[in-house]
């Protein structure tokens, strides 16, 4: 009776462990590892066998002397030249290590070509980052579904991930400045190469990440974001206001839109999964922005590994403010001239599109920058499983902060040849300004309606 008693005690237990989101969390030993043979966020801290992918030895953590705030960030290594290229000519060379989505895009224009250039691995993050991936990393779990993240706050919260959702958490999180407040163009792109630029104004506090921010403190916000579009005249002065939660199982994201035509603030729950994007004219679905965001929920995710890949890294030419619009912008993609790609460890990620739920993609492929834990490629399938789409992003370090991100991203859509792009900022005066803050008020309703301008 009292092996028996036993027994149920153990299972009640166990039941109790996994209910409360209480998954296995690595141990101190593996903490430890963090900043000696693993980088501070988790990547492999040695190099490749080769020597072609360098060993981790802090990233950038200083502005060059010739940067000044304000101005569009200048290239730390303007002398290192392209090492060879990647054409449809010779791309079954390199085939083990490119994308399927780069591959499709070579093999469908002679045009297009990947510039490899020396592989520097420059991420980096504040050292409070790190701190507070060691201490949480211990403590932190997902919710019993996946749908949310328990005991974290401020740091990655799971820099050995054991499985593709803890991954994707982890690029959900990872470190992009407190505060932001970034002004850019962006434009669908035909077949032929027209396009009609767009103006967009985004603001985001960061809550996860904020100084001495705490789980109680953050009241499951993950972040607040604000969007207002300045062109063209037909969209000018939409405002859209997202509150996006660390816990979507206990609170679901919240959004609201103000149409300056109606002169009205209305809730907007279509923001989020695979509704269009904004002004992407069909070509990128809402959580395609920033090349994956809100609840994982509609997929099971499965972590294939890590693997060596040509990224798009270091992408300071193409941040340039030398550049016009018109240089960077062609038929089918960006000019390859001001493309920089090196060799980099990534982590592949699977989602596949559950059961009895729906979405345009029944099949997502991701890749995870080991460094930084952003999201720099994603293939998607559509529901016959044929490849359809591909987004890249174009990051670099933003050395005043610092922090790895996005100077621009691609989302194309193969079978049409065409595609939509973001953050363009080469000829904006106002571009990514990381060190204003705005309080919670400034993400209200009332703020909402505010702002709205006829």
């Amino acid at each position: 009776m009292r092996k028996t008693l036993g027994l149920v005690t153990i299972l009640l237990c166990t039941v109790m462990f996994w209910a409360a989101g209480v998954q296995a969390k690595i141990s101190a030993e593996d903490a430890a590892r963090l900043g000696k043979d693993l980088t501070p966020l988790g990547g492999e801290m040695a190099g490749n066998a080769d020597g072609t992918i360098p060993a981790y030895t802090g990233g950038i953590t200083q502005p060059p002397a010739d940067y000044k705030p304000g101005d569009h960030h200048p290239d730390p290594f303007p002398e290192d030249k392209v090492l060879f290229k990647i054409s449809k000519a010779n791309m079954a060379e390199y085939a083990d290590k490119l994308t399927e989505g780069h591959k499709a895009l070579l093999a469908a224009d002679e045009n297009y070509f990947l510039n490899v250039y020396r592989t520097r691995r420059t991420a980096s993050a504040p050292q409070r980052i790190y701190d507070a991936t060691k201490k949480i990393a211990q403590v932190a779990t997902l919710t019993e579904d996946g749908n949310g993240v328990l005991n974290a706050a401020v740091g990655i919260p799971f820099p050995i991930p054991k499985n593709g959702l803890e991954a994707i958490w982890n690029h959900l999180v990872h470190f992009r400045g407190d505060f932001i407040d970034r002004t850019f163009v962006y434009s669908p792109v035909t077949r032929g190469g027209s396009y009609n630029l767009g103006v967009e104004n985004t603001k985001v506090r960061w809550n996860y990440s904020l100084p001495g921010m705490t789980v109680a403190k953050m009241n499951n916000i993950l972040l607040y974001f604000k969007q207002t579009l300045l062109g063209p005249p037909r969209v000018a002065g939409r405002v859209l206001v997202v509150w996006d939660t660390l816990n979507q199982n206990k609170e679901a994201r919240k959004a609201w839109t103000y149409n300056p035509g109606q002169r009205r603030v209305r809730r907007a729950p279509q923001v989020a999964f695979d509704t269009p994007g904004t002004g992407s004219d069909g070509l990128r679905t809402m959580d395609d922005y920033e090349m994956y965001n809100g609840s994982p929920e509609r997929y099971t995710w499965k972590l294939l590994g890590k693997k060596e890949m040509y990224i798009a890294y270091n992408s300071y030419k193409l941040h340039s403010g030398k550049l016009k619009y018109k240089d960077i912008i062609r038929p089918g993609h960006f000019n390859p001239d001001y493309l920089r790609y090196e060799l980099h460890r990534v982590w592949v990620v699977e989602a596949n599109l559950k059961k009895g739920t729906r979405h345009v993609y029944k099949r997502r492929v991701f890749y995870l920058d080991e460094d930084s834990w952003a999201v720099v490629a994603t293939d998607k399938y559509d529901n016959r499983d044929q490849l359809w789409r591909f987004s890249e992003s174009f990051v670099m370090n933003y050395y005043n902060v610092p922090c790895s991100w996005s100077t621009s991203e691609i989302h194309y859509d193969l079978p049409s040849r065409r595609y939509v792009f973001y953050y363009l900022d080469n000829e904006e005066k106002h571009t990514y300004i990381f060190d204003e803050k705005f309080p919670v008020k400034d993400f209200s309703i009332s703020a909402l309606r505010r702002s709205g301008k006829r």
